[in-house]
């Protein structure tokens, strides 16, 4: 498996289990973020996924980021960079719909590139 493909595959495993997580403990995405446990591990999926982006950028992988809508790879970007440096003012409602309707978006592309 070459490097993209296994960047593309701990992509898709980080949603997994965000998914997982949501659907393990029977929460809403607004119970989840709100939770003292689950929270901390939802975002720390979601600076997983923005580290994976990040080295594929840096591996100048671009044919495949293309593929990628550049609102969601910007948006990512931004989660992570807000969680990494500025972590208690991070606005659930932001993690919310990146968890709602981004990660959706990025695990849909991400395993038709890996198919």
């Amino acid at each position: 498996m070459s490097k993209v493909s296994l960047r593309l595959a701990s992509i898709i495993r980080s949603i997994e289990d965000v998914e997982f997580i949501l659907n393990e403990n029977n929460l809403k995405i607004t119970q989840a973020i709100e939770n003292r446990i689950i929270k901390p591990a939802i975002r720390m999926h979601l600076v997983k996924i923005a580290e994976q982006f990040s080295k594929l950028k840096e591996e100048n992988a671009f044919a495949v980021l293309s593929q990628f809508s550049e609102n969601d790879l910007r948006g990512i970007a931004a989660v992570r960079n807000y969680i990494a440096h500025d972590y208690d003012s991070v606005d659930d409602h932001i993690i919310e719909d990146v968890v709602r309707f981004d990660l959706p978006r990025i695990k849909s592309v991400a395993t038709s590139i890996v198919q």
